[in-house]
């Protein structure tokens, strides 16, 4: 006798999921970044986890100016900047400026792969094998007694002024000096565009919740970057005055241009004042 065939599908592996995606996995030796799932799952733009996952593969000392970022990416400055000053609210990137031995200033940036975690940049070479730490809250939270505090003075002193202030606004708007110092390329940002201190603080200040679910820091923070930055001021046009139409000399026959018909100027300095008076 023979076997019965059965044309009934295969039961499904029960582990498997019967949606959603599903991972083809490759075991990479070479050529692969190391990403939290905290940055890579983090909430809000695709664009400022792309370019933080960009900027983690790169090598230290690559460059990862606005410009050389905008030559990778196809986005423009605007949500370039926006992207890196997101992650500089949410702690994984961090610039400073120093002062070369030649009295220049540059600007050092440091990225962390999670934030809150500081420690001295790695020297070229392979990484250290080390234990993967625990992420951190991204939030920016107040500076803590015995904890050194980014200097002030590398930040755009007016920036600064004008973020301090607000406390005189709003009580509730008491920024600590690593916040203040996160804001402050925002802030100068929009002092650059030509937006005066007075408008900047009624922009930071008007419309309030009664209430804040987090930071004060936070609220400023997505203000400064929701609300896009002022365009030029628009060409101011002087009219161009009306051009006379040309007429012709009834002395010489010249074109000259006059509203009415008559002499040109070289035959009325030659015609005696009684035909002056009698053409006119």
């Amino acid at each position: 006798m023979a076997d019965s065939q059965s044309n009934a599908p295969l039961r499904a592996n029960a582990g498997t999921p019967t949606s959603g995606v599903l991972h083809v996995r490759t075991r990479l030796a070479a050529d692969f970044t190391v990403v939290s799932n905290a940055l890579a799952q983090r909430r809000g733009s695709a664009v400022t986890v792309g370019v933080a996952v960009y900027i983690l593969s790169l090598p230290d000392g690559a460059p990862v100016t606005i410009a050389a970022l905008c030559e990778h990416f196809s986005e423009g400055e605007i949500l370039i900047s926006r992207a890196l000053r997101e992650l500089e609210a949410a702690g994984y990137l961090e610039r400073r400026r120093e002062r070369l031995p030649s009295g220049q200033i540059r600007t050092r940036t440091s990225f962390y792969d999670v934030p809150g975690v500081r420690g001295r940049a790695r020297p070229p070479g392979p990484p250290p094998h080390r234990p993967r730490p625990l992420p951190q809250p991204a939030a920016p939270v107040p500076d803590e007694p015995g904890t050194p505090a980014p200097v002030l003075a590398d930040a755009d002193p007016e920036a600064i002024a004008v973020l301090t202030a607000l406390r005189r606004v709003d009580a509730r708007l008491v920024l600590s000096a690593r916040e203040a110092a996160r804001l402050a390329p925002a802030v100068s940002e929009w002092l650059a565009a030509g937006v005066a201190p007075r408008e900047i603080t009624e922009l930071l200040t008007a419309g309030l919740p009664d209430r804040f679910r987090g930071r004060p820091a936070g609220v400023l923070a997505f203000r400064l970057r929701e609300t896009p930055l002022p365009g030029p001021p628009e060409p101011i046009v002087l009219p161009r005055p009306a051009l006379l139409p040309f007429q012709t000399c009834d002395g010489c026959e010249r074109a000259f241009r006059a509203p009415t018909p008559g002499h040109c100027r070289t035959c009325r300095d030659h015609l005696p004042g009684d035909r002056l008076r009698a053409a006119g």
